[in-house]
């Protein structure tokens, strides 16, 4: 069995599409129909593995065939379900690119060095991808978005990002208490 960190998550499961087993999927491969090409997938945990044939396009994803779910209550069951591909299956990165799993539980620092929080969660709503960051010093997650700009270092081997993120986005630490 594949260990956890060894996984990486490619797609998941929406739902049935039809009434004879069929399901939708949203991938999230670079190219869409590339999932297929990682198969079989597993489930997070590694336990349950699933064959996939890609049998076309619907708004906001694909559809295909599971191997072993042939009814729609099966594959309605399966809905939200996560499918993982083991890391050593899919491509190289170059070097300003990095598989979501990496960047989450790295630490980001400003510029001088102090600690902003770690990042939980990798978001994407269509412009950019936006790192989620939570921190002892923060009441909230701050949304930081993921471009050279604001991100200039991602150093996976440290375990931290550098960020550089826009005027007002975190709270400064000099202000506490201070009015206008």
């Amino acid at each position: 069995m594949a260990r956890k960190d060894d996984l990486i998550c490619v797609g998941a499961l929406s739902g049935a599409y039809g009434v004879r087993g069929e399901v939708r999927l949203k991938s999230f491969c670079a190219e869409p129909e590339a999932i297929a090409d990682y198969a079989p997938l597993l489930s997070e945990d590694g336990r349950q593995t699933y064959t996939l044939r890609l049998t076309g396009q619907v708004k906001n994803g694909l559809t295909g065939r599971l191997g072993g779910v042939s009814t729609k209550e099966q594959a309605d069951a399966l809905k939200g379900t996560r499918l993982y591909a083991p890391r050593d299956r899919l491509p190289g990165l170059p070097d300003d690119e990095y598989y979501h799993t990496d960047l989450i539980g790295l630490e980001v620092l400003d510029t001088g060095g102090g600690l902003l929080g770690k990042v939980t969660a990798v978001h994407n709503h269509g412009a950019t991808d936006l790192l989620e960051v939570r921190g002892a010093g923060l009441r909230d997650s701050v949304l930081l978005p993921f471009t050279l700009a604001h991100v200039p270092t991602v150093d996976l081997g440290a375990g931290r990002i550098i960020a550089d993120p826009p005027e007002g986005l975190f709270p400064d630490p000099d202000d506490k208490g201070k009015t206008a």
